[in-house]
């Protein structure tokens, strides 16, 4: 039986992305992974040559986002606009970075879905993962996406485990949400909108909307 909680919209404003046509045949949000690298194909192609340039085959960039000399950006990937990818940032492909986002120093991204205004801006490492809009990762924040026996990954919330069939998921990162410096998202992580990680947690499982999970384990509702 499908719970209610991980609907997507209990997490995401889909009017900040332009891939929000991608979430509507499906239910669970991490649905939409093993679906993105065709649809970045599809709509890529289809971008207004006079916003998008194609600096390399499948890499569509907005022109009013800068692009770090350094940085390395393979396809299929999307920028869109007033983005910025500072030094050495490596782009790895399959990945959607929407408007006024900051990718930083060198922060990894794979296979995964960036809303608008995300901050992802030092030493960070975004696998397979979805980050709602005007999330924020700390200075050294990891979002881990394989389980160490290499087994599909599960989503717990309570008493239930929702097998996601997915080999490859990091977490859904709703919108507004905080995650402290040096904190590590476990594979198949939720975090709700609007809620805080402590820096350096080590977080999995599920954190409610409008909490905060501090160093102890210790989940507490924000005032």
């Amino acid at each position: 039986m499908k719970e209610k909680t991980f609907f997507y919209k209990n997490f995401l404003d889909l009017s900040q992305t332009c891939v929000e046509n991608l979430f509507q045949e499906i239910y669970y949000s991490w649905e939409v992974l093993p679906m993105r690298k065709n649809y970045i194909l599809e709509i890529g192609k289809n971008l207004p040559k006079d916003k998008f340039d194609e600096i390399k085959e499948n890499v569509w960039i907005s022109k009013t986002s800068y692009i770090a000399p350094s940085s390395c950006i393979l396809g299929p990937t999307i920028i869109d606009e007033n983005s910025e990818i500072r030094h050495c940032a490596f782009i790895r492909g399959s990945v959607v970075i929407g408007k006024n986002c900051v990718v930083g120093n060198s922060t990894e991204v794979k296979n995964s879905i960036i809303f608008n205004n995300v901050q992802i801006p030092h030493f960070n490492y975004v696998g397979d993962s979805i980050l709602g809009y005007r999330s924020h990762l700390g200075a050294g924040a990891i979002i881990s996406n394989v389980k160490s026996d290499k087994t599909n990954v599960s989503v717990k919330y309570k008493n239930i485990k929702i097998n996601t069939e997915l080999r490859k998921f990091g977490a859904v990162v709703g919108d507004f949400v905080e995650i402290g410096c040096n904190a590590v998202l476990n594979p198949g992580t939720i975090i709700g909108k609007n809620a805080s990680i402590y820096p350096t947690s080590m977080v999995r499982g599920t954190i409610s909307a409008n909490s905060i999970l501090k160093n102890s384990g210790e989940i507490i509702r924000k005032i």
